[in-house]
Parts: structure tokens; C-alpha cells; sequence
């Protein structure tokens, strides 16, 4: 049964949901999730975070490649990889506007606020949020069949938000947080985040005014 606790140089854990598989792999010296989504019904594939280890990526992909790779935010330890995949699956890129310009891999697909993410007959949703970096993207995939599944690189964790370097980034982190996912989503929604164990809406949301509290 699915758990989400990967570890570096550790297998994959594979959630199979009733349209989409989601399959996960810790990679690199920071603990990076890269996530591989596949639609059941088309075989279609997308790539979340080329972060490190090609090669393990790779693997991770398969024979029938990817038709997108989409970089949740700039920051390096979500991109190592990137270049290496790109060329070696022919795949296009996703970023968000805001933080493309910061990725040295060419950003093919330029994404922002409630942009829409085919994955074969599957869709996922782009949520921009400001705080960690000017263009973190979360990635929503509402599943008609059960509760969300929420892909946050690393705008939530277990435990809180994600880093901030100044007092008003942590707010408008916080603020983002709050209005875009756990105003909107259940508690049954599943989140995944950019590094580490997996948690859900549930889980998190009794600790909000904490996290406003503590101020990180």
C-alpha cells in the first residue's frame, strides 16, 4: 500500500488512483520528490521536478517517455536534472512565469494562475503562490473519482510552510497557502511536497494560526 516514505537511492512508491498513477522517487543530497504522473486510460506521461540523478529519472520514465516536464519553482536542487532529461526525452518544459527566467534550462510552456496541465485524459490545475519564490507553482490534480491530490513543491510541508527569507514573504506565503488550498480543498486531499514524506489537508490545517503564530 501506498505511504509516500521514499528514500535516497530507495525505490519508487507507486499511488494507483482510478485514472492516474502517481509514482514517487527521492532523489539528490537535499531528499528532492520527483513525481511521475500517468494516465491510466492513454498512457500519456508528465514529469514533476527533475531534480537530481538523471539516470534515476530515467529509469523512473520508462520506454515511453514524457510530453512534459514541468519545474514547480527556480531553486537549483528542483532543476539539476532538468537539462539531462530534456534531452533525453525531447520533452518540453513548464515553469512558472515569474521564476522561469531563473531556470538556465529553456522554459517551453510558460505557466501561470489557474493554467490547465493535460496528462492524456487527466488535467492538472496550476496554483501560483508567492512567498518561498516569486513563481512557486502547486499543481492540483482533482480526481473525479475520490479526493484531491495536491502537488506542493515547496510551498507546504508536513508541518508547515515552506522557507521564507523576510517577514512579509512568510505572510504572503501564508496568506497564499490558506486562501488557494485549504480554503478551497477537503480534508481528504492528499498533498505531496517538493521533499520528504507526504501528509493531507486534515493534517495540516488545525495548525495554521500556529504557523501565523510562530511566523515561519
Amino acid at each position: 500500500m501506498y505511504n509516500g516514505r521514499v528514500e535516497v537511492a530507495g525505490p519508487a512508491d507507486v499511488h494507483e488512483l482510478g485514472r492516474l498513477i502517481i509514482s514517487k522517487l527521492a532523489v539528490g543530497p537535499y531528499n528532492n520528490n520527483v513525481y511521475l504522473l500517468r494516465c491510466r486510460q492513454t498512457g500519456a506521461q508528465v514529469l514533476v521536478d527533475a531534480a537530481a540523478e538523471p539516470g534515476r529519472i530515467m529509469d523512473l520514465i520508462g520506454p515511453e517517455s514524457v510530453s512534459l516536464i514541468v519545474t514547480t519553482h527556480r531553486h537549483p536542487d528542483h532543476w539539476q536534472a532538468l537539462s539531462e532529461v530534456k534531452a533525453l526525452t525531447g520533452a518540453p518544459t513548464a515553469a512558472h512565469a515569474e521564476d522561469a527566467p531563473s531556470i538556465p534550462v529553456e522554459t517551453d510552456l510558460i505557466l501561470r494562475d489557474g493554467d490547465v496541465i493535460d496528462v492524456g485524459d487527466c488535467s492538472l490545475e496550476a496554483i501560483h503562490l508567492v512567498g518561498h519564490t516569486p513563481g512557486s507553482i502547486a499543481l492540483l490534480y482533482d480526481d473525479p473519482d475520490g479526493p484531491p491530490h495536491l502537488f506542493t513543491g515547496d510551498c507546504l510541508f508536513p508541518g508547515g510552510v515552506g522557507k521564507t527569507g523576510t517577514a512579509e514573504e512568510f505572510a504572503t506565503l501564508l496568506d497564499g497557502v490558506s486562501t488557494k488550498l485549504f480554503d478551497r480543498l477537503p480534508d481528504e486531499a492528499w498533498v505531496y511536497p517538493g521533499h520528504g514524506f507526504d501528509t493531507s489537508v486534515a493534517a495540516e490545517r488545525p495548525s495554521l494560526i500556529e504557523w501565523a503564530e510562530r511566523g515561519w
